[in-house]
């Protein structure tokens, strides 16, 4: 069964305007625990803000963050997926645009993200999964004999 990834994608994220500062970002990142925000434009999605943003272009070039508009630190989507796409198609997307977070659009919107935390989680619970079957097929053999 080829998983999609529907299956595996934060549904609830958060999102910002690229008129707004990374102050207002910073803020709204901290305030809900989140390390990245999707940017919008026109209710479209146009970029995606994360911590490393903040770092490489705000910190180390000392700007002051509320002189600083969203739509000039952002990276911009480079790749994206829907819902259906499986997810070793996705994996491959990540890892061929060096990207740690997929945003999955549908429909010109965003509906979710899937990051590097939630394919190890995912991976995981498949390392669990055939665990578990090959210990319980290793115990069936043995009760055979």
């Amino acid at each position: 069964m080829i998983e999609s990834v529907r299956d595996i994608m934060i549904k609830d994220l958060l999102t910002i305007s690229e008129n707004e500062t990374a102050l207002k970002a910073a803020q709204l990142m901290t305030e809900k625990g989140v390390s990245c925000l999707i940017v919008l434009a026109d209710d479209q999605p146009i970029g995606i803000v994360t911590e490393r943003d903040f770092i490489k272009k705000i910190c180390l070039k000392e700007l002051k963050l509320s002189s600083v508009r969203i739509g000039n630190m952002m990276s911009k989507i480079r790749t994206s997926a829907s819902p259906d796409t499986p997810i070793d198609v996705a994996v491959q997307r990540m890892v061929n645009n060096r990207i740690r977070r997929l945003p999955i659009i549908e429909n010109g919107k965003v509906v979710g993200i899937i990051t590097v935390t939630d394919l190890a989680k995912h991976l995981r619970t498949i390392l669990l999964l055939n665990n578990t079957l090959s210990s319980r097929l290793s115990q069936s053999n043995v009760e055979n004999y």
